[in-house]
């Protein structure tokens, strides 16, 4: 498959909100992030990413510098939190969170996506995706890869903004 999963840099928002389908702007840092991310990607054979700003700003330099076309793709956009967007998860109320803790694959109770339609959403977006791309994306999709593909930690893996997932 040959595929490299990088994940946005870090976003203008504050530490402990929840956010995924929110289009945010990145963080003053990008550019030094940027020169991190770049120094570490292969060689591109096509960069695909999420459609977000936080995604697609990082996919332009990327595909600038490979030399490709970005190709936004709507199934590596970040899960739907639905009533929580925004939220300062410790406003959320504890009922809800354990409601999602103990259904972690189907709970929706917040009004967005649950994990298990994140997946399937994830899995079709990967089995589109052809070879020797980067694909710049969020942490709950990288995730899925990990999860579908049984690398790493599975959904634990924890990826750092600018962080690189390489696939075999």
């Amino acid at each position: 498959m040959a595929l490299t999963l990088v994940r946005h840099t870090t976003p203008d928002v504050a530490k402990g909100t929840c956010y995924g389908r929110t289009d945010l702007a990145l963080a003053d840092s990008f550019e030094v992030e940027l020169r991190d991310v770049l120094a570490a990607i292969p060689t591109a054979g096509g960069v695909v990413t999420s459609p977000l700003t936080r995604c697609h700003r990082l996919a332009d330099r990327i595909a600038t510098q490979a030399g490709v076309d970005v190709r936004p793709e709507q199934g590596w956009i970040e899960m739907d939190f639905g009533a929580w967007e925004g939220r300062a998860w410790s406003d959320i109320p504890r009922d809800d969170l354990d409601g999602w803790a103990a259904d972690f694959m189907g709970y929706a109770g917040h009004g967005g996506e649950s994990v298990a339609m994140l997946e399937e959403r994830v899995r079709t977006a990967l089995n589109a995706t052809p070879p020797d791309c980067v694909i710049v994306t969020h942490s709950g999709c990288i995730r899925a890869v990990c999860a579908i593909l049984n690398l790493h930690d599975g959904w634990d893996t924890e990826t750092p903004f600018g962080g690189i997932v390489r696939l075999p």
